[in-house]
Protein backbone atom coordinates (compact mmCIF):
# COMPACT_ATOMS: atom_id res chain seq x y z
CA UNK A 1 0.00 0.00 0.00
CA UNK A 2 2.91 2.32 0.98
CA UNK A 3 3.93 1.83 -2.75
CA UNK A 4 0.77 2.81 -4.23
CA UNK A 5 0.19 6.06 -2.24
CA UNK A 6 3.82 7.12 -2.98
CA UNK A 7 2.76 6.34 -6.72
CA UNK A 8 0.00 8.68 -6.00
CA UNK A 9 1.02 11.44 -4.42
CA UNK A 10 4.53 11.89 -6.35
CA UNK A 11 2.97 10.89 -9.96
CA UNK A 12 -0.60 11.46 -9.45
CA UNK A 13 -1.92 8.37 -10.59
CA UNK A 14 -1.22 4.39 -10.07
CA UNK A 15 -2.64 1.00 -10.99
CA UNK A 16 -3.89 -2.11 -8.97
CA UNK A 17 -4.15 -5.20 -11.69
CA UNK A 18 -6.53 -7.97 -11.61
CA UNK A 19 -9.78 -6.16 -9.82
CA UNK A 20 -12.40 -7.69 -11.59
CA UNK A 21 -11.65 -11.53 -11.62
CA UNK A 22 -10.58 -12.51 -15.53
CA UNK A 23 -13.44 -15.10 -15.42
CA UNK A 24 -15.82 -12.13 -14.92
CA UNK A 25 -14.88 -9.43 -17.45
CA UNK A 26 -16.58 -10.43 -20.35
CA UNK A 27 -20.20 -10.65 -19.15
CA UNK A 28 -18.92 -7.42 -16.96
CA UNK A 29 -17.92 -6.09 -19.71
CA UNK A 30 -21.10 -6.63 -22.03
CA UNK A 31 -23.53 -5.63 -19.29
CA UNK A 32 -21.65 -2.35 -18.46
CA UNK A 33 -21.50 -1.48 -22.70
CA UNK A 34 -25.69 -2.65 -23.24
CA UNK A 35 -26.92 -0.27 -20.08
CA UNK A 36 -24.51 2.66 -20.86
CA UNK A 37 -26.09 2.75 -24.80
CA UNK A 38 -30.21 1.88 -23.45
CA UNK A 39 -29.20 5.23 -20.95
CA UNK A 40 -26.42 7.57 -22.65
CA UNK A 41 -26.66 11.01 -22.00
CA UNK A 42 -24.71 11.58 -25.02
CA UNK A 43 -25.19 10.52 -28.84
CA UNK A 44 -22.22 8.18 -30.58
CA UNK A 45 -19.25 7.98 -30.53
CA UNK A 46 -19.76 8.84 -26.44
CA UNK A 47 -21.66 6.65 -24.36
CA UNK A 48 -21.98 8.85 -20.71
CA UNK A 49 -24.29 7.66 -18.38
CA UNK A 50 -24.11 9.34 -14.15
CA UNK A 51 -25.56 7.55 -12.01
CA UNK A 52 -25.12 4.25 -13.62
CA UNK A 53 -25.69 2.14 -10.51
CA UNK A 54 -29.69 3.27 -11.07
CA UNK A 55 -29.32 0.61 -13.97
CA UNK A 56 -26.49 -1.45 -13.53
CA UNK A 57 -25.12 -3.32 -10.46
CA UNK A 58 -22.76 -5.43 -11.48
CA UNK A 59 -19.56 -3.09 -10.52
CA UNK A 60 -20.81 -3.21 -6.63
CA UNK A 61 -19.41 -5.90 -6.22
CA UNK A 62 -15.73 -5.03 -6.40
CA UNK A 63 -15.88 -1.11 -5.25
CA UNK A 64 -14.80 -2.09 -1.77
CA UNK A 65 -11.95 -3.81 -2.80
CA UNK A 66 -9.45 -3.56 -0.01
CA UNK A 67 -6.27 -2.66 -2.39
CA UNK A 68 -8.09 0.21 -3.59
CA UNK A 69 -10.50 1.25 -0.49
CA UNK A 70 -7.19 0.42 1.38
CA UNK A 71 -5.38 3.43 -0.33
CA UNK A 72 -8.63 5.98 -0.11
CA UNK A 73 -8.59 5.69 3.65
CA UNK A 74 -4.98 6.05 3.97
CA UNK A 75 -5.24 9.33 2.27
CA UNK A 76 -8.66 10.83 3.36
CA UNK A 77 -8.71 8.20 6.94
CA UNK A 78 -12.27 6.48 7.64
CA UNK A 79 -15.25 6.59 6.19
CA UNK A 80 -15.07 6.80 2.44
CA UNK A 81 -17.57 7.68 0.22
CA UNK A 82 -18.53 6.85 -3.09
CA UNK A 83 -19.27 10.23 -4.96
CA UNK A 84 -20.10 9.35 -8.37
CA UNK A 85 -20.66 6.15 -10.28
CA UNK A 86 -20.34 6.72 -14.24
CA UNK A 87 -20.58 4.35 -17.17
CA UNK A 88 -18.69 5.13 -19.99
CA UNK A 89 -18.36 3.89 -23.64
CA UNK A 90 -15.78 5.23 -25.91
CA UNK A 91 -16.65 4.28 -29.49
CA UNK A 92 -14.49 4.44 -32.52
CA UNK A 93 -14.48 7.91 -34.18
CA UNK A 94 -14.33 9.65 -30.72
CA UNK A 95 -12.24 13.14 -31.29
CA UNK A 96 -10.15 13.77 -28.72
CA UNK A 97 -11.52 16.74 -25.55
CA UNK A 98 -9.95 19.43 -23.66
CA UNK A 99 -7.23 18.72 -20.76
CA UNK A 100 -9.31 19.30 -17.65
CA UNK A 101 -9.65 17.81 -13.85
CA UNK A 102 -12.14 16.56 -12.48
CA UNK A 103 -14.38 17.65 -10.10
CA UNK A 104 -14.42 19.85 -7.80
CA UNK A 105 -11.01 21.50 -8.84
CA UNK A 106 -12.65 22.02 -12.82
CA UNK A 107 -13.45 25.41 -13.11
CA UNK A 108 -15.94 25.49 -15.88
CA UNK A 109 -18.26 24.13 -13.06
CA UNK A 110 -20.20 25.99 -10.47
CA UNK A 111 -19.73 23.87 -7.38
CA UNK A 112 -15.78 24.19 -7.60
CA UNK A 113 -12.80 24.98 -5.36
CA UNK A 114 -11.51 28.04 -6.65
CA UNK A 115 -8.34 28.49 -8.66
CA UNK A 116 -5.66 28.26 -7.64
CA UNK A 117 -6.69 25.20 -5.42
CA UNK A 118 -4.89 24.04 -2.38
CA UNK A 119 -2.24 21.27 -2.90
CA UNK A 120 -4.82 19.17 -1.33
CA UNK A 121 -5.52 15.55 -2.23
CA UNK A 122 -9.69 15.63 -1.36
CA UNK A 123 -11.11 13.71 -4.58
CA UNK A 124 -10.01 10.35 -6.27
CA UNK A 125 -11.17 9.30 -9.30
CA UNK A 126 -10.84 5.84 -10.40
CA UNK A 127 -10.89 4.17 -13.76
CA UNK A 128 -12.59 0.66 -14.07
CA UNK A 129 -10.51 -0.73 -17.21
CA UNK A 130 -13.24 -3.30 -18.72
CA UNK A 131 -11.88 -3.97 -22.01
CA UNK A 132 -7.80 -3.08 -22.68
CA UNK A 133 -6.96 0.78 -22.66
CA UNK A 134 -4.80 0.94 -25.77
CA UNK A 135 -3.09 3.61 -27.80
CA UNK A 136 -5.58 2.55 -30.54
CA UNK A 137 -9.04 2.33 -28.43
CA UNK A 138 -8.81 5.51 -26.79
CA UNK A 139 -6.51 5.20 -23.32
CA UNK A 140 -7.42 8.21 -21.73
CA UNK A 141 -4.74 10.90 -22.04
CA UNK A 142 -2.35 12.00 -18.96
CA UNK A 143 0.08 14.47 -18.02
CA UNK A 144 1.95 12.97 -14.78
CA UNK A 145 2.41 15.68 -11.71
CA UNK A 146 -0.18 17.80 -13.16
CA UNK A 147 -1.66 16.80 -9.78
CA UNK A 148 0.42 19.98 -8.06
CA UNK A 149 -0.14 22.56 -10.18
CA UNK A 150 -2.54 25.14 -9.27
CA UNK A 151 -4.96 25.03 -12.28
CA UNK A 152 -6.16 23.09 -14.84
CA UNK A 153 -5.45 23.96 -19.00
CA UNK A 154 -7.69 26.79 -19.91
CA UNK A 155 -7.99 29.92 -21.68
CA UNK A 156 -7.83 32.75 -19.07
CA UNK A 157 -7.25 30.71 -16.25
CA UNK A 158 -4.57 31.11 -14.27
CA UNK A 159 -2.28 29.33 -16.24
CA UNK A 160 -3.65 31.02 -19.59
CA UNK A 161 -3.46 26.99 -21.44
CA UNK A 162 -5.21 26.27 -24.17
CA UNK A 163 -7.37 22.85 -22.93
CA UNK A 164 -6.97 21.20 -26.62
CA UNK A 165 -3.37 21.59 -27.41
CA UNK A 166 -1.43 18.37 -26.45
CA UNK A 167 0.85 18.59 -23.80
CA UNK A 168 4.43 17.98 -24.36
CA UNK A 169 4.73 15.61 -21.02
CA UNK A 170 1.51 13.68 -21.89
CA UNK A 171 1.22 9.96 -22.26
CA UNK A 172 -1.63 7.20 -22.13
CA UNK A 173 -3.19 5.52 -19.22
CA UNK A 174 -2.77 2.20 -20.75
CA UNK A 175 -3.61 -1.18 -18.64
CA UNK A 176 -5.31 -4.81 -18.83
CA UNK A 177 -8.98 -4.80 -18.66
CA UNK A 178 -9.08 -5.62 -14.78
CA UNK A 179 -7.06 -3.09 -13.78
CA UNK A 180 -8.11 0.12 -12.09
CA UNK A 181 -6.28 3.38 -12.08
CA UNK A 182 -6.58 5.41 -9.92
CA UNK A 183 -5.81 9.21 -10.10
CA UNK A 184 -6.18 12.20 -8.01
CA UNK A 185 -8.79 14.36 -9.21
CA UNK A 186 -6.72 17.67 -9.68
CA UNK A 187 -4.86 15.64 -12.63
CA UNK A 188 -5.06 16.75 -15.63
CA UNK A 189 -6.77 14.45 -18.29
CA UNK A 190 -8.38 14.08 -21.85
CA UNK A 191 -10.54 11.90 -23.82
CA UNK A 192 -8.32 10.15 -26.67
CA UNK A 193 -9.61 9.55 -30.21
CA UNK A 194 -10.55 5.93 -30.50
CA UNK A 195 -8.79 5.03 -33.94
CA UNK A 196 -9.76 1.20 -33.42
CA UNK A 197 -12.74 -0.88 -34.46
CA UNK A 198 -13.79 -1.61 -30.51
CA UNK A 199 -15.22 -0.10 -27.99
CA UNK A 200 -13.16 1.34 -25.10
CA UNK A 201 -15.57 0.39 -22.35
CA UNK A 202 -14.97 1.29 -18.43
CA UNK A 203 -16.81 2.66 -15.36
CA UNK A 204 -15.72 5.48 -13.26
CA UNK A 205 -16.01 5.37 -9.81
CA UNK A 206 -15.03 8.51 -7.73
CA UNK A 207 -14.33 8.27 -3.85
CA UNK A 208 -14.67 11.61 -1.60
CA UNK A 209 -13.89 12.10 2.03
CA UNK A 210 -16.69 12.37 4.37
CA UNK A 211 -16.19 16.07 4.83
CA UNK A 212 -16.67 16.99 1.29
CA UNK A 213 -19.81 18.39 0.77
CA UNK A 214 -21.83 16.07 -2.43
CA UNK A 215 -25.19 18.12 -2.12
CA UNK A 216 -24.32 20.41 -5.25
CA UNK A 217 -23.86 16.91 -7.29
CA UNK A 218 -27.69 16.42 -5.94
CA UNK A 219 -30.44 17.42 -8.75
CA UNK A 220 -32.99 18.56 -5.97
CA UNK A 221 -30.86 19.59 -2.68
CA UNK A 222 -31.16 22.79 -1.55
CA UNK A 223 -27.33 23.44 -2.03
CA UNK A 224 -27.51 22.45 -5.87
CA UNK A 225 -30.21 25.04 -6.50
CA UNK A 226 -28.49 27.40 -4.65
CA UNK A 227 -24.80 26.84 -6.25
CA UNK A 228 -25.38 25.64 -9.86
CA UNK A 229 -28.81 26.43 -10.86
CA UNK A 230 -29.58 29.82 -9.37
CA UNK A 231 -26.64 30.78 -12.04
CA UNK A 232 -27.51 28.49 -14.63
CA UNK A 233 -24.10 26.45 -14.05
CA UNK A 234 -23.08 23.37 -15.60
CA UNK A 235 -21.83 20.49 -13.21
CA UNK A 236 -21.98 16.78 -12.49
CA UNK A 237 -24.97 15.28 -11.24
CA UNK A 238 -25.56 12.31 -9.51
CA UNK A 239 -29.38 11.30 -9.39
CA UNK A 240 -29.99 9.86 -5.88
CA UNK A 241 -30.45 5.70 -5.79
CA UNK A 242 -33.92 3.83 -5.08
CA UNK A 243 -34.26 2.42 -1.86
CA UNK A 244 -34.82 -0.93 -3.30
CA UNK A 245 -31.61 -0.98 -5.31
CA UNK A 246 -29.40 0.17 -2.28
CA UNK A 247 -30.89 -2.73 -0.26
CA UNK A 248 -30.52 -5.14 -3.47
CA UNK A 249 -26.83 -3.71 -3.37
CA UNK A 250 -23.55 -6.15 -1.88
CA UNK A 251 -23.08 -5.56 1.91
CA UNK A 252 -19.41 -4.64 1.51
CA UNK A 253 -20.40 -1.62 -0.87
CA UNK A 254 -23.84 -0.14 1.02
CA UNK A 255 -21.32 1.95 3.36
CA UNK A 256 -19.59 3.82 0.70
CA UNK A 257 -23.26 4.45 -1.17
CA UNK A 258 -25.72 5.14 1.92
CA UNK A 259 -25.74 8.69 1.64
CA UNK A 260 -26.88 8.42 -1.88
CA UNK A 261 -30.07 6.60 -1.14
CA UNK A 262 -33.37 8.89 -2.12
CA UNK A 263 -34.83 10.19 0.79
CA UNK A 264 -38.75 11.08 1.44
Amino acid sequence: MNDLQEQLLSRGYCFVEQVVPREQLEPLRSSVARDVWSHSLLERPTGYVPGFLRFNQAIAYYVADRRILGLAESIFGPHVRISMLTGTVNAPGIPRGALHADWPYNQTGAARIPAPYPDVVMHLTTMWMLTDFTEENGATIIVPQSHRRPDHPRKGGTLDTDPMSPHPDERRLLGKAGTVALMDSRLWHAVAPNVSAEERVAVIVRYAPWWLNLSPLRPGSSDRQQIVESVNGRDSQVPALLPEVFEALPATAKPLLQHAVARN
